[in-house]
């Protein structure tokens, strides 16, 4: 009796101790992998690309976006700017007319949202006849000049999805979005340079993507989750097709600082993700073991790699776990434990230096803790919406 009570609590034990751990060793061999990746040779310059800017009541700050997209360093007659003004309220298309895009406006009552949006955008730009490629960058974002050069040189070179570093437009606001410039900093470049290195798929981001229309023609684009970016690569994955990486250009956007906006767009993002998880990832482990694909065990592993906050409760549990009584198996916990929180330690520490926040944000590290249980507290996860949920702009 004693025996098989204690393989029931070492089986349970290990049941809250391996996610964990497993999810750690991932995140210290992406963070070892993350150097930074050599740049293409300069391309010819001769594709055109239709640049889209999906918008929902966005007349506030649009002009700002067109704006930089118009400074992009590359031939004025190789590109445009194309609005989608999806069920706008606002003067969001006068205003983008104004500024010099070309502007879709669009009023559907039942199919609302960014990827509808999005699949409208395509759509058009593919009857135009006229663009190799489209590009996506969102409408509260400021993108690099060489965004355009960096996206045309892959593809010269056999890339046919593409995604540059999405970072944080308002970085020095507030504690909040400094912390997230550091998230970011570990999810989209560490983990991103870390994919690129391996040969694997870095995945969508939802800002600052590109997909040839040779590769929609193949794939077309019908993502409308909460989280169609992560939908769309991991469709792509599954396909065959990986999204490379291009570090030395970006699109930074705008980041709540309010309690309560920050509240809403997590709630969207999170419960996005698991609904992914739920419905993604057998297929992308079937076709892993089937294909022997590591596109889609490494599109497997990301999804599964929960939030950092939920990971690091549960090393904690672990860690309190072996504490209680550190002899035999619980010492061999504790130790586990220890080293889950070293590798995470090392993660985060990496995507603070990426991220180029400086001194201030390891202040801002320190109230990490508080996030953390705030977001335990506050974070619902809900039905997919049917309307396009805007994030509040603060600026």
């Amino acid at each position: 009796m004693h025996l098989v009570y204690s393989f029931v609590v070492v089986a349970a034990l290990l049941m809250i101790a391996l996610p964990a751990t497993a999810a750690c060793t991932y995140l210290l061999i992406l963070t070892c992998l993350s150097g930074r990746p050599t740049s293409p040779p300069a391309s010819a310059r001769e594709m055109f690309f239709d640049v889209i800017v999906p918008a929902h009541d966005e007349a506030a700050g649009i002009g700002k976006t067109i704006a930089s997209l118009q400074l992009l360093n590359w031939p004025s007659t190789r590109y445009r700017i194309v609005v989608v003004a999806d069920n706008c309220t606002d003067a969001t298309a006068s205003v983008s007319r104004d500024s010099g895009a070309t502007v879709l406006e669009r009023q559907d009552l039942t199919r609302r949202g960014k990827g509808y949006a999005l699949a409208h955008a395509f759509i058009w730009s593919r009857s135009a006849g006229i663009a190799d490629a489209v590009v996506v960058v969102d409408a509260d974002s400021v993108a690099s000049p060489n965004l355009l050069e960096s996206f045309a040189a892959r593809i010269e070179t056999g890339a046919c999805a593409l995604q540059a570093h999405y970072g944080v437009l308002n970085a020095a606001d507030s504690w909040r979005t400094r912390l997230m410039a550091i998230a970011l900093g570990s999810i989209h470049k560490l983990r991103s340079r870390a994919r690129e290195f391996l040969g694997v798929s870095c995945g969508i981001r939802g800002n600052g993507w590109c997909v040839t229309h040779a590769l929609l023609d193949k794939i077309p684009y019908r993502c409308f989750s909460l989280t169609e970016d992560v939908e769309f690569g991991v469709e792509l994955g599954l396909a065959g097709y990986r999204v490379a990486y291009c570090d030395e250009s970006h699109v930074n956007g705008e980041m709540v600082t309010s309690e309560q906006a920050s509240r809403s767009q997590r709630q969207r993002w999170e419960g996005g993700r698991i609904g992914l998880i739920r419905d993604k990832v057998p297929a992308l482990l079937r076709a892993a073991v089937a294909r022997r694909s590591l596109i889609c065990l490494d599109l497997a592993l990301d999804l599964l790699v929960l939030p950092l906050s939920y990971v690091v409760v549960n090393v904690v549990a672990i860690i309190a776990i072996g504490a209680l009584n550190p002899d035999g198996f619980r010492m061999v916990l504790l130790i586990a434990g220890l080293v889950d929180l070293l590798a995470l330690a090392v993660y985060v520490c990496r995507g603070w230096r990426l991220s180029g926040i400086g001194i201030e944000g390891i202040w801002d590290l320190l109230r990490a803790p508080f996030f953390l249980f705030w977001k335990l507290l506050v974070i619902r996860f809900h039905p997919k919406p049917n309307s396009w949920i805007r994030t509040k702009r603060e600026r």
